[in-house]
């Protein structure tokens, strides 16, 4: 009888891990809560499947911030240049947007997961949907509800984190790890904002369009979305981590929106001098400025705060204080998980031989972009490695590290 594996999270990270052990002869069981498999997963291609970015490795593993020496040896074994391969081996070729981020040519995840389940079942990998892992019994056997009487030869954990618990994991199995875990928290997330009751009613849900944000000395262009609560988006996710870690330590923080970075202020100032005459200030502001009216809207918000404030200036750093980042259940990713000191190179947990750890439940954040993906698969297929070598199997050739880390 060849060796047994249990799967336990049938996300990415974990089907990727399944791939692998039944790829290599093992016999694969995956284990999942929810009744379908990789519903985050699904729900992220919605708008664009982001599986890697194009930038070069050395700008890409810098990404990670303070988990980059733990995470680049799995990144190099497996870069992005080996999940691009292996989206294509799927039937599932890709393509580079404007800002260097990779997306299967489909953009939904729908297609690829199909041919992906296409190949675990070739490959005779058992699902067992429904299933939550509650822990481990006397012997070390991971134990479930409802129960089973498998007893796996190796185990992978990976579990997720708890943003959109709705779809998968809820950080539930944070207590299982006592002393071992970094509390979870909202990564690549929103944060409130105080907006009048005028404001809120007629500008949530539009879209802040290339602006930029200053945070400091740090600046960066992209998109943002008022909210009935707040502001969310990419120009907010990037810098998601700092503002929540100085939220945490000194309170709420200010930072600066460029609401026309395309236009030098001395060109927006000459082109405010005009005279107004019987324009309303929108019209005028629409008209002199180029500004939608969200964007109107938030300089009307600044105004109320200081009606003589210079309108060139509000609309070249117009201060927006945020208040809290939003809670982790509406979160993209969660920032925490298991440590680092838990597990050892291989992601094999210390105190349980035989058991690894791949993914989102690791103590790792990174910014969307495909920086999430990408160490999803990395780690799981470097959890897999070592659940082969513990097991003295040898590693399908297809999912060996190349030389020097190059993609395999």
């Amino acid at each position: 009888m060849p060796p047994t594996a249990a799967i336990i999270g049938a996300g990415p990270a974990g089907l990727m891990a399944a791939e692998i052990l039944a790829t290599a002869g093992l016999a694969v069981t995956v284990y999942d809560r929810m009744p379908s498999v990789a519903r985050k997963f699904l729900m992220a291609g919605r708008g664009g499947l982001n599986l890697t970015h194009s930038e070069p490795l050395e700008r890409f593993l810098q990404r990670y911030g303070t988990a980059r020496a733990w995470l680049e040896p799995a990144i190099r074994a497996f870069p992005p240049d080996a999940l691009i391969a292996w989206s294509e081996a799927l039937g599932q070729p890709v393509f580079t947007g404007s800002s260097g981020r990779i997306f299967p040519r489909a953009m939904k995840a729908s297609p690829l997961l199909r041919a992906w389940l296409s190949r675990l079942t070739a490959l005779n990998v058992t699902f067992r949907l429904r299933h939550t892992w509650i822990g481990w019994s006397p012997n070390g056997v991971p134990r479930f509800d409802p129960a089973t009487k498998d007893k796996p030869d190796v185990t992978i954990l990976a579990l997720g984190g708890a943003s959109w618990p709705r779809l998968g994991s809820d950080g539930a199995w944070t207590s299982r790890f006592p002393g071992a875990v970094t509390p979870l928290r909202p990564s690549n997330c929103g944060f409130t904002v105080a907006w009048s009751d005028h404001f809120r009613t007629r500008f949530a849900g539009q879209p802040l369009k290339r602006i930029a944000l200053r945070l400091g000395e740090t600046a960066r262009r992209g998109e943002a979305l008022v909210t009935q609560t707040g502001i969310e988006g990419g120009v907010i996710y990037a810098l998601s981590s700092e503002l929540r870690d100085r939220i945490e330590t000194a309170g709420p923080v200010t930072i600066h929106l460029d609401l026309r970075p395309d236009l030098p202020p001395e060109q927006l100032a000459q082109r405010l001098a005009a005279p107004r005459r019987a324009q309303s200030l929108s019209a005028f502001l629409r008209k002199q400025a180029g500004l939608p009216p969200v964007a109107i809207g938030l300089v009307q918000e600044a105004r109320h705060n200081d009606a003589d404030a210079d309108l060139a200036a509000l609309i070249k750093s117009l201060p927006l204080r945020l208040l809290a980042p939003r809670p982790i259940d509406r979160a993209i990713s969660s920032a925490g998980g298991l440590r680092q000191d838990a597990l050892d190179e291989t992601f094999m947990l210390r105190d349980r031989p035989g058991t690894f750890a791949a993914g989102e439940m690791l103590d790792w954040e990174a910014p969307t972009g495909g920086y999430l993906l990408q160490a999803d698969f990395a780690t799981a297929v470097a959890a897999a490695r070592g659940a082969l070598a513990w097991l003295e199997h040898p590693v399908p050739s297809a999912y060996r590290p190349g030389p020097k880390g190059e993609a395999p």
